[in-house]
């Protein structure tokens, strides 16, 4: 759950939307952009165009720059450290010393509990990855890598991250929470469905679902409520990690859209979107290679200006925003259309194989010259803005 400005771009970089900064950064970005005509074009939000195609870094050791492989040993070197130490999880270090104090318990019941710690750390993985060094995992590369670059390669940086995310994971048993049953409530607030052009699995966040003033109280009327919410995203997040291949050449990271049409207004959003953002921000790094937004209300400038303090850049440049006229022609450069639900202006349907990716996608058909055929595309429904997809005027 976040927010940004959008735009079209002219590079092959990620689109970067230029939303409402701090004052530093927002006089570094006007020198990038054009002079408004008038005074009140000028204050609204920025947009840079930017190239749709994109494509996740590189987790090959091969083609790192030299900095970011020293950067990488670096790190492994720390964590191999901390868990053959015993010192990756600080509170059971604490725990172990307290034991120590207890002399009248017995040595005997020491030596089993250091030993259960010992086994217990140098099992520590993440993501179903390994995390000792040398225990040789082919995707702890790339695990250890979205954390170097959620801080700039920043060594001890990444390291605390790293070390914070897994005290967290552990605390809050984020492991099981794979298998809890949060009800059927949410079901049609957030759901995984299909693929992108470069195999991303997709995820979609209904905001719209919280229009309803009951299920909006019943999930985010208390704080013990809106703890289950963010353990129910835990709960989507881990699911859609499971889709990935966290190996170096393979798609580590989700698509998200985050649809906001007919969503509660900023006030009510604030609370929650702020939590969602630190949790997936601090503890999910490098998961998602695009943020999408669809269905832009006017107000989402202003949630974005509050919330845009409490974002990373790289998190921000990740960001795309499409107003309603807009959906379908920006899912389609991101997602095949045999791959977008029917009321977003794709092809599928629930439980719908007639355009299959399984298969081979949607066919080709190639004519030779003077030739014709016919294509015959069964359609029980069409999707409002179908005409439009195709540029047809009645």
């Amino acid at each position: 759950m976040t927010a940004e400005v959008m735009a079209q771009e002219e590079t092959q970089a990620a689109e970067v939307v230029v939303a409402v900064e701090p004052l530093k950064e927002e006089k570094v970005a006007e020198e990038n952009v054009k002079p408004r005509e008038s005074s009140v074009e000028a204050s609204k939000p920025k947009m840079v165009e930017k190239s749709s195609s994109y494509k996740e870094e590189s987790n090959y050791l091969s083609d790192l720059k030299e900095f970011e492989r020293k950067a990488l040993s670096e790190l492994k070197s720390k964590l191999e450290e901390a868990i053959l130490g015993n010192t990756l999880f600080e509170p059971k270090k604490e725990a172990l010393l307290e034991n120590e104090e207890k002399k009248n318990e017995g040595e005997e019941k020491e030596e089993e509990e250091e030993k259960k710690v010992d086994v217990e750390e140098n099992d520590v993985s993440l993501w179903g990855v390994p995390l000792l060094p040398s225990k040789g995992a082919e995707g702890v590369d790339v695990v250890l890598l979205k954390f170097l670059r959620a801080r700039e390669f920043k060594v001890n940086d990444a390291f605390e991250m790293l070390k914070k995310t897994l005290k967290w994971r552990k605390e809050s048993k984020i492991d099981s929470a794979v298998d809890e049953d949060f009800g059927s409530d949410l079901a049609s607030a957030a759901y995984m469905n299909g693929v992108d052009h470069e195999g991303h699995p997709v995820c979609y966040n209904i905001f719209g679902a919280f229009e309803s003033e009951e299920l909006y109280q019943k999930t985010f009327g208390t704080e013990e409520k809106r703890s289950e919410f963010l353990r129910w995203r835990c709960q989507l997040m881990e699911k859609g990690i499971q889709k990935l291949n966290l190996k170096p050449g393979g798609v580590s990271s989700l698509l998200q859209i985050n649809d906001l049409k007919n969503s509660p207004g900023p006030s009510k959003l604030r609370v929650a979107t702020k939590q969602t953002l630190a949790m997936l921000q601090d503890n999910y790094p490098e998961m998602v290679a695009k943020n999408i937004f669809i269905n832009v209300p006017f107000w989402y400038y202003a949630l974005n200006a509050l919330l845009s303090p409490f974002l990373t850049q790289r998190t921000k440049s990740k960001f795309v925003v499409a107003r309603p006229n807009k959906v379908t022609e920006t899912l389609t450069k991101y997602i095949p259309i045999e791959e977008i639900p029917l009321h977003y202006g794709g092809f599928k349907r629930e439980n719908d194989s007639e355009f299959s990716s399984q298969d081979g996608a949607v066919s080709e058909l190639i004519l030779k010259a003077g030739s014709t055929a016919t294509i015959e595309v069964p359609a029980l429904e069409v999707p409002t803005n179908f005409l439009d997809v195709f540029g047809v005027v009645l």
